[in-house]
């Protein structure tokens, strides 16, 4: 700027004077344009960066938790002796609960007397322990080829093999099977070769609203008897039915749809469970006759996964990882009755098979039990153990089988450990000490030995030790990266943080500027030219060391992100200099305490994702806010409104989110209250002279109508469904329309804060009824309330200070926070305002439910747009019912930004640093050991903010569209202020 007034020319004269003043003022308005053109360009590079950087950092933790466990390259192992049985029946109820299943009912007799025979007259039984996620497919891998499915599966969908995997299926002969598209063809795109044959549905009959869902049960068994009957007239296929290692697997769904559309307590589930016990008794009679009673057989039912008591799966509940196992016929042993059993719950003496000895296992043992009985390898991938309780065979025989199962996960851990050992450098190769290569030789060497001996107690005493020491060495080659790439991404992650709050204080507060006027400089030297050769040599030998180490390239993008972005915060020493100066004139005592209180806050929100009641502590904090600040003696009404909204908005995290009930009544009497709200707003425009607002009557009255459509269309709906009439297509039609409009409905109408939020407020209400099934109807309206106070909250405080506010609130635009020239630099309240916004935003997230939790949001509550089975649609329905709070805080936001006169970029890089430092904290809790639940949970956390840090960028750009834009349909256009 001093170079454009040197540059001007001198002259005496009044003329010259007023026109070098003209001039003046002309350079100085275009070094303002390009001053701000220059900041909004480096702002923009900075967000497209830290899009980048959050994205590696939300993918590594797949890199680091999720990674495939399977290894290939192992020989088939299996024993040598005969098999008990020639072919294999695999009865699976998705959804069937073990409680279900074996108690009794009201009655005294139990709702499937058939497997209630088998289990006291014919066979085994116990419970299949699951692990998290409790879903159909991970499941069924589980059960097929016993191993537990990571998290690729979920994103690269339930119908397709993401990875490559050996099972049951796959080593057998041939394998007939019958039941839902969605399982069915996995295990046949895996199968090797042409022996795998399915025979499905169409995806439309898994509908949550049919009349009756145990049809697709009934069909099953009607398929396998005209199969049955068909191969009496077919030669080849008949020949086929009697070779020796075939499997029948029978997939029966609608329990699991009845348990969703009615709940596990309704009686069409119950009802479903004696259809399918009537079904599988009637299919065990057909195969006896057509095999002529050769007692060559193997019976195992079970179920992939229970179901809650509001019918939904997902998580670690008892109710979702408890299932049942019956298994009798060729090989399997006779029930046994004794006198006691120790476990550690309560179900023997309520079931009333306390005298009969149960046989519990985890879900990957079925696999190997299944391969054993009819002699096919074990599962490459397998990692299940044998349930030899189950077996009814010579000692010989379950020593051997043993022995293979033991070879069988040691051929797995000698590919990982070699895998591993290939590429790591020789000095730096840690073995897994407790199964080195003479402990497998001895341990193989002396079971081989009592084999001999006829020592079986000892073969198998021995060969579980091998598994479970396999099993933990496995584990540990799996997690072998995972600390050197943890500490990768923390450093990222903390360098990270450092350059955004250098941003800031760079780009948007007077701290550097302030430090320089007064004087107080430290006589720090600047850094030094080396500074960038240091970094670039630090790069080089961290990619040189991954290089010789064949590292996979996303090593390298983790292990080299810190690099450039320490370089990055070390090349701002002058910043990084000013701020420790001026935090060494603050006063000690108030830095202090504002430094306590902001991580109070932190851990606060922290906490809220373990203890959602943190939140409703939060609230009241907030609700008592203005008491202790001047708020209260300047804005007592405002005070008054945010203290009641913030108490009410409190009560919501105290409701419970599991297990309770549809209540359509309190969805009726959200949308009569909105409906009440908008239709004396439409009477004030309607008496209101001025011409804009009655313009825009027809979209007020629009969206009136809309609220008052979802209303009924959530009762029609409820009432249809109860009556087993299915989803009405009109119903259907309307409710898709409502929801494709709600986000351009609001674009039509004036941008005045006020105005357009209350707009928005409507047409997000509309497909939130739509999506509600009780309390929750209630959640944004009242989220909403309390985000308009806070704006009236923020503009009295905002006068308190030496800002000056020279417009009043009801005649701001959106449009105003689009003119750079009217921002101001931060300050320290600017940091409360965001960390109310994280607070909100946690809030909108967790308010009406845990989404940490899959099992926490019910299904149900999508059944106004399909109840036909669709994972994917019903996700991302269930999605946008949470994000739909998130977009109003989001709103509320962009308002608080312009009343306050402040760049959405600058707090929006405040709120970036809140959300990191949270991250940070999650990677940390991350764990790996304890319950699968518990893993699970810290990993979703993680998760979680990670997604909340990406979606605020772009969901701030939804919300600047929502609230800045305005589309015109009638008339000319006008301008709304002036």
């Amino acid at each position: 700027m001093y170079k454009i007034l040197w540059s001007l020319p001198h002259n005496n004269h009044i003329t010259t004077t007023t026109n070098n003043f003209i001039e003046i003022k002309t350079e100085l308005n275009k070094w303002e344009n390009t001053n701000c053109s220059w900041i909004t360009m480096n702002l923009l590079l900075f967000f497209i960066l830290g899009l980048l950087v959050h994205f590696v950092f939300f993918v590594s933790i797949f890199d680091i938790y999720f990674t495939s466990p399977l290894v290939h390259g192992m020989t088939p192992q299996f024993t040598r002796l005969p098999s008990p049985a020639r072919r294999l029946v695999l009865f699976v109820a998705d959804g069937l609960r073990a409680d279900s299943l074996y108690e009794l009912d009201e009655n005294g007799t139990s709702r499937a007397p058939f497997i209630r025979n088998i289990i006291m007259h014919k066979g085994s039984w116990g419970i299949s322990h699951t692990r998290v996620p409790t879903e159909s497919r991970p499941g069924h891998v589980a059960l097929i080829a016993g191993f537990y499915e990571d998290v690729s599966a979920v994103a690269k969908g339930w119908k397709e093999n993401p990875v490559e995997f050996d099972s049951l299926f796959n080593e057998s002969k041939y394998t007939w099977s019958w039941g839902s598209p969605d399982i069915l063809p996995m295990f046949a795109k895996g199968a090797s070769g042409n022996h795998v044959y399915i025979h499905c549905y169409t995806a439309e009959k898994e509908d949550f609203g049919a009349r009756d869902a145990a049809r697709l049960d009934t069909w099953v068994f009607d398929q396998v008897k005209d199969f049955f009957q068909s191969a009496k007239s077919n030669q080849s296929l008949f020949s086929k039915l009697n070779e020796e290692k075939i499997v029948l697997f029978l997939h029966l769904l609608g329990i699991d749809t009845n348990g969703h559309a009615h709940r596990p307590s309704s009686r069409e589930y119950k009802d479903n469970i004696r259809k399918v016990d009537d079904g599988m008794k009637e299919i065990v009679s057909l195969l006896e006759d057509f095999y002529g009673n050769d007692g060559k057989t193997a019976f195992v039912i079970t179920s992939d996964h229970g179901m809650t008591d509001w019918g939904s799966h997902g998580a670690g509940h008892a109710s979702e990882t408890l299932t049942p196992l019956v298994a009798w016929g060729a090989g399997i042993r006779y029930p046994q009755q004794v006198s006691t059993q120790f476990f550690n719950d309560e179900f023997l003496k309520k079931w009333q098979l306390e005298n009969w000895k149960r046989r519990d296992v985890n879900q990957a043992d079925i696999a190997p039990l299944m391969a054993s009985l009819i002699g096919v390898p074990f599962p490459l991938n397998s990692v299940g153990i044998l349930p030899l309780d189950y077996l009814n065979n010579s000692d010989l025989f379950k020593a051997e089988s043993m022995l293979t199962n033991a070879v069988q996960i040691l051929e797995q851990f000698k590919i990982k450990m070699t895998q591993k050992k290939e590429v790591t450098l020789p000095f730096l190769f840690t073995p897994f000490k407790l199964l080195s290569d003479s402990s497998q030789l001895e341990i193989l060497g002396k079971a081989r030995s009592y084999l001999k001996q006829k020592k079986y107690q000892e073969v198998i005493s021995l060969c579980k030790k091998l598994i479970h020491l396999a099993l933990e060495g496995l584990s540990y080659y799996h997690t072998y990266d995972r600390f050197f790439l943890g500490i990768s991404v923390a450093l990222g992650f903390i360098g990270w943080i450092s350059f955004a709050t250098i941003m800031i204080i760079k780009s948007h507060s007077s701290l550097t500027r302030s430090v320089v006027k007064s004087g107080k400089v430290f006589a720090f030297q600047k850094p030094h030219c080396l500074l960038p050769f240091s970094f670039v040599i630090i790069g080089v030998l961290i990619a040189f060391f991954l290089l010789i180490q064949a590292c996979p390239w996303t090593y390298y993008i983790y292990c080299l992100l810190p690099v450039p972005i320490w370089y990055a915060v070390l090349k701002e020493f002058q910043v990084i200099q000013d701020l420790i100066t001026s935090l060494l004139t603050f006063s000690g005592k108030h830095s202090i305490v504002f430094l306590l209180v902001f991580t109070l806050g932190i851990e606060i929100l922290v906490l809220s994702f373990f203890y959602r009641y943190m939140l409703t502590a939060g609230l009241i904090a907030f609700a008592c806010w203005p008491f202790f600040t001047q708020l209260w003696t300047q804005a007592k009404i405002t005070s008054l409104g945010w203290t009641l909204f913030s108490l009410l908005l409190a009560v919501f995290p105290l409701l419970p989110v599991l297990g309770r009930e549809p209540d359509i009544t309190l969805v009726t009497g959200a949308g009569l209250l909105i409906f009440l709200i908008s239709l004396s707003s439409f009477v004030y425009i309607w008496k209101s002279k001025s011409k804009f607002k009655v313009e825009d009557l027809p979209v007020h009255l629009y969206q009136m109508v809309c609220v008052l459509i979802s209303t009924y269309i959530v009762n029609s709906t409820h009432s249809s469904l109860l009556q087993k009439q299915g989803l009405p297509q009109m119903n259907q039609i309307v409710s898709w329309a409502i929801l494709a409009s709600s986000l351009v409905v609001p674009l039509l109408g004036p941008t005045i804060i006020f105005q357009r939020l209350f707009s928005i407020l409507l047409s997000l209400m509309s497909t939130y009824l739509l999506l509600s099934t009780g309390y929750e109807a209630f959640f944004p309206f009242v989220l909403s309330c309390l985000m308009l106070v806070w704006i009236h909250v923020e503009q009295e405080t905002l006068q308190q200070s030496s800002i000056s506010c020279t417009q009043k609130l009801t005649s701001i635009h959106f449009a105003y926070n689009t003119d750079i020239t009217q921002f101001r630099q931060l300050h320290l309240d600017d940091i409360r305002r965001s960390f109310f916004f994280v607070f909100f935003i946690v809030t909108a997230f967790f308010g009406t439910g845990n989404i940490a939790s899959i099992n926490s949001f019910d299904p149900s509550s999508v059944y106004c747009f399909l109840t036909v089975f669709n994972p994917f649609m019903m996700g991302s329905l269930m999605m946008w019912k949470i994000l739909i709070p998130f977009v109003l805080v989001m709103c509320a936001f962009e308002a608080i930004q312009v009343t306050t006169q402040l760049s959405s970029k600058s707090l929006f890089l405040i709120v970036l640093v809140i959300s990191d430092i949270m991250a940070l904290h999650f990677f940390f809790l991350v764990r790996d050991y304890g319950s699968w639940l518990d893993i699970g949970t810290s990993i979703s956390h993680y998760v979680i903010v990670m997604c909340m840090t990406i979606f605020l960028v772009f969901l701030s750009g939804l919300a600047q569209l929502l609230t800045t834009k305005k589309i015109k349909l009638w008339g000319k256009t006008k301008p709304h202020f002036m």
